[in-house]
C-alpha cells in the first residue's frame, strides 16, 4: 500500500468532491481523511484528501488520471507522497527556546521532518546544533553585506534541498526579493503584542501596561513585516502577581508551541494560502497518529 495526500484549490463548483472520490475509487484507493472548505467571499474551494492506494498505484499514474479532472475544474493541485519527510532549514539568532523545542520534537519523532541545517548570524547555538549532527552555518549580516548574506542563504537552501525555512526567532528582516522568491515557504514566529509593543523588550512593556493576555503568532513571511498570512496563534493568561520574568517565560513557552503546530500543519499539507489569510485544516483524531509518524 502507498500513502498519498492530494491538495486542491479551485473556483467553487458542483461535483468536485464526487469527481475526486470517484477517480480514487476507480484507481483502487481508499480515502483515510478528507477535509474541504468553500470561501464564500472569494468563491474558492479548498480540499485535502489523505488516501491509501491499496493496489500500489504509482504517483505518476494517479497524476495522469487526475489531470482531466483538474483541467475541467481549473484546479491548482499537488499530489504528495504521504511518507515523505519534508526538508527543513532552521534560522535562529540569540533566543534559543524555539530552536531547542524544535530539536527536541524532531529528536523524539513528534515532528517528522529532516532538519538539513541551522543558519545563524551568531555562534551562540553552534555547539547545540553540531551535537545533534546537524550542519551549522554562520552568516554574518550587516546593512552593507545583506545582499551577499541572502545570496549565501539561498545557496544553502538550494544545496540542502530545503523545502521550508523556519525563522525560529531569527532577528533579521528578510528582503522583499527573498520573501518573493520563497513565497509560502518561510514561516516566522513572533509575540502577539504587535503592533502595540515593538522593540527589543516587548514583555517588559506589556508588564508595565498590566497586560492580562500574552500570546504568539506563526505566519508565512511576506514583504510586509510580520503581517503575512497567519497559520497558528495561541494565548496564555497572566495576572498582576506575575513579574516581567514570568511574562517572558510564559511567552517563550507559547511561542514554541505555536511555531511547532504551524510547522506540523505545513509539512502535512494542511495549510492553504487564501489571499492575506490561510485555510488550515485540523488534523482529525483518526489521522493524527499517521501524520505524527509520517
Amino acid at each position: 500500500m502507498k500513502q498519498y495526500v492530494l491538495t486542491v484549490s479551485c473556483p467553487a463548483a458542483r461535483g468536485i468532491v464526487a469527481a475526486i472520490s470517484g477517480l480514487l475509487s476507480a484507481r483502487g484507493c481508499n480515502i483515510v481523511d478528507s477535509s474541504q472548505f468553500q470561501d464564500l467571499e472569494s468563491g474558492t474551494f479548498f480540499m485535502r484528501v489523505s488516501f491509501i492506494s491499496e493496489e500500489g498505484a504509482e504517483r505518476q499514474v494517479l497524476e495522469e488520471g487526475f489531470q482531466p479532472i483538474a483541467a475541467d475544474f481549473g484546479m491548482s493541485w499537488n499530489l504528495h507522497d504521504g511518507t515523505h519527510r519534508m526538508k527543513v532549514l532552521l534560522m535562529v539568532s540569540n533566543f534559543g527556546h524555539c530552536l531547542n523545542d524544535l530539536l527536541y520534537r524532531w529528536q523524539i519523532g513528534a515532528l517528522p521532518i529532516d532538519i538539513v541545517g541551522v543558519v545563524s548570524n551568531h555562534l551562540t547555538y553552534q555547539k547545540v546544533v553540531v551535537n545533534h549532527d546537524i550542519p551549522f552555518y554562520r552568516i554574518k549580516v550587516t546593512r552593507e553585506t545583506k545582499p551577499q548574506a541572502e545570496a549565501q542563504l539561498l545557496q544553502i537552501v538550494e544545496d540542502s534541498g530545503a523545502e521550508l525555512v523556519v525563522l525560529a526567532r531569527y532577528m533579521q528582516v528578510l528582503s522583499d526579493s527573498l520573501c518573493q522568491k520563497m513565497s509560502g515557504r518561510i514561516i516566522n514566529i513572533h509575540h502577539s503584542f504587535l503592533p502595540s509593543f515593538k522593540g527589543a523588550n516587548p514583555y517588559k512593556q506589556a508588564f508595565e501596561r498590566g497586560v492580562k493576555l500574552i500570546g504568539a503568532t506563526a505566519h508565512y513571511v511576506t514583504s510586509e513585516l510580520d503581517e503575512g498570512p497567519i497559520i497558528e496563534q495561541d494565548v496564555a493568561r497572566v495576572t498582576h502577581a506575575q513579574s516581567t520574568e514570568d511574562y517572558v517565560s510564559i511567552g517563550r513557552d507559547v511561542e514554541s508551541q505555536v511555531l511547532a503546530r504551524a510547522i506540523h500543519a505545513h509539512i502535512h499539507h494542511r495549510t492553504f494560502i487564501n489571499g492575506n489569510r490561510t485555510v488550515v485544516f485540523p488534523a482529525s483524531p483518526g489521522s493524527y497518529r499517521s501524520e505524527r509518524m509520517g
